[in-house]
């Protein structure tokens, strides 16, 4: 009992400032959390109130192939990111590459959906309101896949000059985050537009 007093607690290490970068991404993730929230919301909501048609049943089929090349792309830009860790500049393109080629894959898909919805079910976003949430809440979805898209490949074109180093690692991680989010918004819009919503 003696000594009881003598004992120091000592933290095993310091604690530090999270990066600016990991939460400025953050910040920006929550704000389009809320914003995607609000456009499922409003999906939900008027599910089944179109007075005319068509209807989501009648016209929307299944998107698995599209859902697949997605998912995908979220372990290929993991792989990627080990690569640069790693110092493996050839794993690294490679595994960029796929993961440009399938997020443009699902693209593609969402285009040729809409091209199918448009010019041959006569379905636009003025048509009734599934058309409008429809458009609205996917459309919202696919601009954010361009927008990773666009940075996807502007880290490639660096990285294929050699201005993309080990050093770039927590860069290239919150752009893996960014991805990661589409990913994880296209499974909510999914599983509402094309499983609930059906």
């Amino acid at each position: 009992m003696a000594n009881a007093h003598n004992v120091t607690l000592s933290a095993p290490y310091d604690w530090v400032l999270p990066s600016r970068r990991k939460v400025a991404v953050i910040c920006l993730i929550c704000t389009e959390a809320a914003l995607f929230t609000i456009f499922v919301v409003a999906y939900l909501f008027y599910i089944g109130k179109s007075l005319i048609g068509p209807y989501p049943a009648e016209e929307l089929e299944m998107p698995i192939g599209a859902t697949i090349c997605l998912l995908s792309s979220s372990v290929t830009i993991v792989l990627s990111e080990r690569a640069l860790r790693r110092e493996y500049g050839t794993g690294f393109h490679l595994w960029w590459l796929v993961t440009i080629l399938l997020g443009a894959a699902f693209l593609g898909s969402t285009a040729f959906e809409w091209r199918r919805l448009i010019f041959q079910d006569r379905l636009t976003i003025s048509t009734n309101l599934f058309g409008t949430t429809f458009y609205s809440v996917v459309g919202l979805h696919a601009t954010h896949v361009i927008i990773g898209l666009i940075l996807l490949t502007l880290v490639l074109v660096l990285s294929l000059r050699g201005a993309v180093k080990p050093a770039h690692a927590e860069h290239i991680e919150m752009i893996s985050w960014y991805w990661h989010f589409v990913d994880a918004v296209w499974v909510v819009v999914f599983s509402v537009v094309y499983v609930i919503g059906r």
